[in-house]
């Protein structure tokens, strides 16, 4: 038995539920997107989490590269990438960082950003013998927590890119 018939909000616990779901959702103009509800304080301190991750991909991260700063350019000499792995890097840091602060694309981006991050692990531990490889590791675990709070929006982001392309 269903919680809502055992809470008493379908007087007959009998009745079909779809059914009056469907009947709801026929009321209404265009339906809800499928974002679970979260108590307000969750939603604000999820939010926090994603601009100061945004922030720092940004400006830690990101920034150094873009103006070729010597500690970013000597590691990414010393690897053999040269300037175009550091500006390249350092681009898709920025845009995820942006995308982060984008309601549509948040999830994709802390996921985008997730694996950017397993490449740095995979980078820390083949060049560097490891040096600062946790890092990567531990800006992980909020990109996913990100991820998966705001998977939602991927629906609404799958919908306007079939809209885009049916337009042509």
């Amino acid at each position: 038995m269903s919680s809502g018939a055992a809470g008493g909000l379908y007087p007959d616990s009998s009745t079909d539920r779809s059914a009056q779901e469907i009947a709801m959702s026929e009321t209404t103009a265009s339906p809800a997107p499928a974002v679970p509800a979260r108590p307000r304080g969750l939603r604000a301190a999820l939010r926090v989490v994603q601009v100061l991750l945004a922030l720092f991909f940004a400006v830690a991260s990101a920034l150094p590269k873009l103006i070729a700063h010597s500690s970013a350019a000597d590691t990414f000499a010393e690897m053999g990438w040269g300037d175009t792995g550091m500006y390249a890097v350092g681009v898709l840091e920025l845009t995820g960082a942006v995308a982060l602060l984008v309601p549509v694309l948040q999830s994709v981006a802390a996921t985008a950003l997730s694996a950017l991050m397993v490449g740095a692990f995979v980078v820390q531990l083949t060049y560097f013998d490891g040096a600062n490889a946790a890092t990567p590791l531990i800006l992980m675990v909020p990109l996913l927590v990100v991820a998966r709070a705001r998977r939602g929006h991927n629906e609404e982001l799958r919908r306007l890119l079939r809209a885009r392309v049916r337009r042509g």
